[in-house]
C-alpha cells in the first residue's frame, strides 16, 4: 500500500460528492488515516443554535470510511453499522475527524473516529464496520485524478 494516487483519487470522490459540496467538507487520506474538517455554518443549526447532528455523523463517517477505503483499492467500502456518541455542541469554527482504521480480517473493516472543534475539544466520536462493495472504484464515482 501507500499509492498516494490512490489517495488523492479518494479525496476527489469525496470532494465530488454534491452532498459534500454543499457543507464545504475536506478530506485528506493517507494509508489507514483520514481526516475530514467541516465549516460550522449557521444554516447546520438545529433550533437550540448549534450544529445538528447530521453533520456530525458526516464528518465521522466519512473519516471512518476513507481511512478504511485507503486499505482498498479496487472497490468501494460500505458503512454496515455506525455508532455515534456526540458529546459537546459546536456552534463556530470549523471541526476536524480523524478517522483510523483500527481491524480488518478477510470479509471486514472496523475504523473509528473522534470529532474536535476548533480548540481541540472532542465533541463526538464514533465506530464502525465496513465491507467490500461490488463497486468498482472508477470516474463514474468520481475517483479520479
Amino acid at each position: 500500500m501507500g499509492d498516494h494516487g490512490h489517495y488523492r483519487k479518494l479525496e476527489n470522490m469525496m470532494h465530488s460528492a454534491p452532498f459534500v459540496k454543499l457543507t464545504g467538507a475536506k478530506v485528506a487520506v493517507k494509508q489507514g488515516e483520514a481526516i475530514i474538517t467541516l465549516p460550522v455554518r449557521e444554516d447546520f443549526f438545529h433550533p437550540a443554535g448549534a450544529m445538528h447532528g447530521a453533520l456530525y455523523f458526516l464528518a465521522l463517517d466519512n473519516a471512518a470510511f476513507f481511512a478504511v477505503n485507503s486499505l482498498v483499492e479496487d472497490v468501494f467500502v460500505l458503512t454496515t453499522s455506525f455508532t455515534t456518541y456526540l458529546t459537546r455542541p459546536v456552534s463556530e469554527g470549523i471541526v476536524k475527524a480523524i478517522g483510523k482504521a483500527v481491524y480488518r480480517n478477510r470479509s471486514q473493516f472496523i475504523a473509528e473516529s473522534v470529532l474536535y472543534d476548533s480548540k481541540e475539544n472532542e465533541i463526538a466520536r464514533a465506530n464502525g464496520l465496513f465491507v467490500k462493495s461490488e463497486i468498482p472504484l472508477s470516474e463514474k464515482i468520481g475517483y479520479s485524478s
